[in-house]
């Protein structure tokens, strides 16, 4: 005889050679059941995951098997577990068992075949334990594209937010790619003109991704494919120049750098926002000739406006000849003018009688230069 007593929260498990022969509900009991081979298990049901060595065994018992919630999963499924509402367990393959009291239990089993794990509490199911090992959780900015790849082939073009995904099976994998504006700085590219001439020019090309599928499948690195066909136009477009061309047309030279960067980076998924020339590096003895031909040029520049100027005030004074000669009162008064420019600044007293006032004047001027 086995006197035994179970707790509210309990059930008694009766074994007897290892075999269970009946399940005790809460109360007082004497079990009769032979001393050898014979005991009693009580489990604690407030322990909603029921864990036992003998679970597969037990599970198939129909009187326990009515107080247990049993989840059997297969290997391409796992199970999220909640107790009165709460998140309380995740699972993979395998057999589980959880009371159905006194806690109000339900399991959500999930297919992991399907790509993206989508459910109302994802990010309170991303946070629980255990949930890292099942799902891989991705981050995307709101400037960003996320190509995730699952055994090398394509699974989904992410946009901004949180995204989740199972980790079982093949390898899960993703890539990044930024939509921002991105600026290649083609620095130091030294080239020869069509006049022969080595100079060094940096470039800037402004650029963005537009399709990220393209700009990964394509091309290993879009920032290197952009750097390496601005190098290429740049050297195809300066050295069929000569250095006068390229110094007078450098806006022309950068839009058809352009036009060309932009056709080939098409193909790859990327569009060029803008290209500019920043600087032109000359040798010291070119740039010390430049210099001497700039100033030549601007010295004869100067003498031809001088010599503009010169004809300019002759012709007026051709004209001026002419009027006076034909107009006797305009010449009187132009003596006058003079006259006056003459004695502005003189302190002396002149008495004229009469007779002609201009006689008097140069007479007067006439005997001063004999004294």
């Amino acid at each position: 005889m086995i006197r035994t007593t179970i707790n509210k929260h309990e059930l008694g498990l009766v074994f007897r050679n290892g075999d269970l022969r009946r399940v005790l509900a809460p109360g007082r009991h004497l079990v009769r059941e032979r001393l050898i081979g014979g005991n009693v298990q009580r489990v604690n049901r407030l322990v909603t995951r029921f864990d036992h060595p003998l679970l597969d065994v037990l599970a198939a018992d129909p009187a326990l098997r009515s107080h247990l919630t049993v989840v059997d999963l297969e290997q391409n499924q796992r199970a999220i577990v909640w107790r009165d509402g709460r998140l309380y367990d995740f699972v993979a393959a395998g057999r589980f068992a959880y009371w159905s009291a006194p806690y109000r239990v339900k399991v959500e089993v999930f297919e992991v075949d399907d790509q993206e794990f989508v459910h109302p509490q994802r990010d309170a199911i991303l946070t629980m334990n255990g949930a890292s090992d099942h799902l891989r959780c991705i981050e995307v900015e709101s400037h960003e594209r996320v190509l995730v790849r699952r055994g090398g082939e394509l699974a989904a073009v992410l946009d901004g937010g949180r995204h989740a995904f199972w980790s079982a099976g093949s390898t899960l994998t993703w890539q990044t790619v930024d939509l921002r504006e991105q600026i290649a700085d083609v620095a130091g590219q030294e080239i020869m003109t069509a006049d022969k001439v080595t100079l060094r020019l940096n470039l800037v090309v402004g650029w963005r991704v537009t399709d990220p599928l393209a700009a990964t499948a394509t091309v290993q690195s879009a920032d290197s494919a952009i750097y390496r066909e601005a190098q290429l136009a740049l050297r195809a477009t300066v050295g069929g120049r000569d250095l006068e061309q390229l110094l007078a047309d450098k806006n022309e030279v950068a839009a058809e750098i352009r036009a060309i960067v932009a056709r080939r980076a098409a193909e790859f998924g990327v569009a060029v926002s803008t290209v500019g020339i920043r600087d032109i590096v000359l040798p010291g003895e070119m740039k010390t000739i430049l210099n001497q031909v700039i100033q030549a040029q601007k010295q004869a520049e100067a003498n031809l406006i001088r010599r503009r100027e010169e004809t300019a005030a002759a012709r007026s004074q051709a004209n001026t000849a002419r009027l006076l000669a034909d107009h006797p009162v305009l010449m009187r008064m132009k003596e006058l003018e003079a006259l006056e420019a003459i004695l502005r600044d003189a302190r002396t007293t002149f008495v004229f009688g009469n007779g002609d006032l201009t006689t008097q004047v140069k007479s007067l001027i006439a005997d001063g230069d004999g004294d």
